[in-house]
């Protein structure tokens, strides 16, 4: 189930699957998604639960996803996952939303009902709020968080759920400031406006947005490759902050390694990615994920590909 299945194999579905056993009825949909470690995770979960079913990998380009989407229950599908850069596309396409995904901007869990209609889910936030529990020992609700690249989608995501968590105080920090008007907008339905500063990405300002954080979110795509710069200098961190990088395709980002020579203590998504699977395993099945297996293959499948 390493295979990249393409939106030609979806309307073909029959025959191109035709021989998988078990059954492929569930998908992470992403542009690009090949580097996705959701299908370990979660085929480690279907066998762990007795589930007769597979798991895999779908490239879907934004063009194609409105009707991929549709085809899902056609194809014997109960569920995806959206990753980038389909998340506010498939919360424009689902059926019905809950309240996460509406704060979110975006949906990474897909449900598909009986009458084949699709519910979407975000989560993202519930996700990193566990992520942060158990990785840093710290309640999100408690922290001034500092979001970077908060004007995309994961950003959005965060930082509505910062919000919703009360947290006391969220500093916006993104390369290009009119990418964060829809955020801002969206805060100030629910969140103090007073509670909210916005900076731009220089390190003058991340000085004086650190000064008043103490959980630094990495939200940009600033650490996929092993050769980017942290996004934010060592010397600008210290021993108080807390660092929580999204990515998880290295097992040290470079703001890890920026972190830790701080003395800051810090954490990779990879906890975060667990933690939003087990989510959406439980919208699927409507029962408990097995935690301790999901992790156990993410490790495994991080090891594997020297991360």
């Amino acid at each position: 189930m390493n295979a990249v299945y393409t939106f030609a194999d979806l309307q073909n579905w029959e025959t191109v699957t035709a021989d998988e056993k078990p059954p492929l009825r569930l998908a992470v949909l992403g542009d690009p998604i090949a580097h996705s470690a959701s299908p370990p995770m979660h085929n480690a979960a279907l066998q762990a639960g007795g589930l007769s079913i597979g798991y895999c990998r779908l490239h879907i380009h934004p063009d194609e996803l409105a009707t991929a989407l549709r085809l899902l229950p056609t194809k014997g599908f109960i569920g995806a996952n959206c990753t980038i850069p389909h998340k506010a596309g498939t919360l424009a396409e689902v059926d019905e939303a809950d309240d996460h995904a509406r704060l979110a901007g975006g949906v990474n869990t897909v449900r598909v009902m009986p009458d084949g209609k699709l519910q979407g889910f975000s989560t993202d936030g519930l996700g990193l709020e566990r992520a942060v529990r158990e990785e840093l020992g710290a309640e999100l609700s408690e922290m001034r968080v500092l979001v970077l690249g908060a004007g995309g989608g994961a950003g959005h995501a965060v930082s509505m759920h910062c919000a919703y968590t009360r947290v006391p105080h969220l500093a916006l920090v993104n390369r290009t400031a009119e990418k964060l008007q829809p955020l801002r907008h969206d805060l100030a339905e629910i969140f103090p406006r007073d509670s909210v500063s916005i900076h731009p990405w220089n390190d003058t300002a991340l000085a004086k947005a650190l000064e008043v954080s103490d959980l630094v979110v990495n939200c940009s795509a600033l650490g996929m490759k092993s050769d980017d710069p942290s996004p934010i200098p060592a010397i600008l961190l210290s021993s108080r902050h807390l660092v929580y990088d999204t990515i998880y395709t290295a097992r040290h980002t470079p703001l890890m390694r920026a972190a830790e020579k701080a003395g800051a203590r810090c954490a990779n998504g990879l906890s975060m990615l667990l933690y939003q699977g087990a989510l959406s395993f439980e919208i699927w099945f409507q029962h408990s994920a097995p935690l301790a297996v999901m992790r156990e293959a993410l490790l495994a499948h991080a090891k594997a590909s020297g991360r």
